[in-house]
């Protein structure tokens, strides 16, 4: 087994899980993880300033030639927790069985942060300089939309630091990404949806189950909740969902090379065949609404008082936070339920497709000839967003190659990475690194 492997396999047995009570963390895995990343990484932890970010993230500081146009490397160290799935092997065990990695993080995000420490870890002993100032920032508690990523920007803000461009984790070397391409598209988030949280709670009387009321408080919930599930908003195409079908279109077989072309020439035409092709196309041309939590009466004979349900939002690219708390209200029409704002987030500015990013196709193209390097707008939420406020370039890829079955796996069971893909992620961002102007 290759060093490299067996510092992945040694990360990933540490159960870093993040969840919403911070003091129900396992404080000590933690600790046990900044302690295996110094013992790992002597020259990145000896040579690199340090300074943490929030009460776990970690903000190296790796001085270039220049400080002109510094570049932040990201990933985080929390993961999600296991909650039901068959896993083939244990979550946090770590096993290489047949050349692939088993376990939770390998995408999700362990493998990403591995690799960039790896790379720097390699330049190090080299002897190499940057040409430009490099930041890593290790997050601890992305899953959990918390403190550390934010931590992290204001520290550079304080010192001045506007970056040139950011890469966090996103998309992937992504195969079976569209119908009919048999060839991997490398999918670079130039932005991302927002991420807003509601909760709709109605009021009532309760009482004893055996008398119950007209449209009582779980009765008024649920039909708030049909009513906005059978309320869809408005479908719109933004530029870099448009880009990444006419670069993908070209790579179909026919007849479907023909149907994406024709499609990707018609912003409105693609925007319909998307809301007809199922749920997961249809997300990528509007903002959605997800009825996530619900809680009523704590016994099976008594009438609940309060009902409540949450609403986990994703705002699609031109709509707003307004926006889609106005389409609840208007959709739910119904002024006994109360909508409160838990946590609201706007859509990220999109990032321009130019050096910056080309610098990323370069070294893409270098390390995965056979993909296609493409822009698009990334569904989930990540630490990325929160570096926006100081740099106009922020872009979010992970360099692995990823099949449809793995991209699923992602905070679900049998999370896994082929060793071969980890490795040439590894080169990749050495090729990166090397590549700075």
């Amino acid at each position: 087994m290759s060093s490299e492997v067996e510092t992945l396999q040694a990360l990933l047995r540490i159960p870093t899980v993040s969840t919403r009570d911070a003091d129900a963390w396992d404080h000590e895995a933690f600790a046990a993880f900044h302690a295996e990343l110094s013992e790992r990484f002597p020259l990145l932890h000896t040579k690199l300033e340090l300074t943490r970010a929030g009460r776990y993230g970690l903000l190296f500081r790796w001085p270039g030639a220049s400080a002109d146009r510094p570049v932040v490397l990201m990933a985080h160290m929390d993961v999600v927790p296991v909650e039901g799935g068959q896993w083939t092997h244990p979550p946090f065990a770590g096993i290489v069985e047949d050349g692939v990695i088993w376990g939770r993080g390998t995408l999700d995000d362990k493998a990403s942060l591995v690799a960039i420490c790896l790379a720097v870890e390699d330049l190090l002993a080299a002897g190499h300089v940057p040409a430009q100032d490099v930041w890593l920032s290790f997050g601890s508690d992305e899953e959990v939309a918390g403190q550390a990523a934010p931590a992290a920007v204001e520290e550079l803000r304080r010192r001045g630091v506007e970056p040139w461009f950011v890469l966090d984790e996103g998309g992937a070397v992504a195969y079976d990404a569209f119908p009919g391409v048999t060839e991997p598209i490398a999918v670079v988030g130039v932005t991302e949806k927002g991420i807003t949280s509601l909760e709709l709670r109605v009021e009532g009387r309760g009482g004893h189950a055996s008398t119950p009321s007209k449209l009582g408080p779980t009765a008024r919930l649920a039909r708030a909740i049909t009513r906005l599930d059978r309320s869809a908003m408005p479908a719109s195409m933004p530029e870099a969902t448009l880009a990444l079908f006419r670069r993908a279109a070209p790579l179909a077989a026919q007849p479907m090379r023909s149907v994406l072309t024709a499609a990707s020439r018609v912003p409105a035409l693609l925007t319909r065949l998307l809301l007809a092709a199922g749920p997961e196309p249809a997300a990528m041309v509007r903002s959605t609404f997800a009825v996530t939590t619900l809680s009523g009466s704590p016994s099976l004979n008594v009438v609940a008082a309060s009902a409540t349900a949450g609403v986990n939002i994703r705002v699609m690219i031109g709509d707003t936070v307004s926006d889609v708390v106005e389409h609840v209200r208007r959709a739910v029409n119904d002024d006994k339920v109360q909508i409160r704002i838990i946590d609201a987030g706007e859509p990220s500015p999109s990032s321009p497709v130019d050096e910056a990013f080309d610098l990323l196709s370069a070294a893409t193209a270098r390390h995965f000839p056979e993909a296609v390097t493409a822009p698009y707008v990334m569904m989930a939420a990540t630490d990325a967003r929160h570096f926006t406020a100081i740099s106009r370039r922020v872009y979010r890829f992970t360099p692995f190659e990823m099949t449809k079955a793995q991209r699923e796996a992602i905070h679900s069971h049998d999370e896994h990475l082929h060793v071969s893909a980890f490795l040439k992620g590894v080169a990749w961002y050495g090729t990166l690194l090397r590549s700075l102007p």
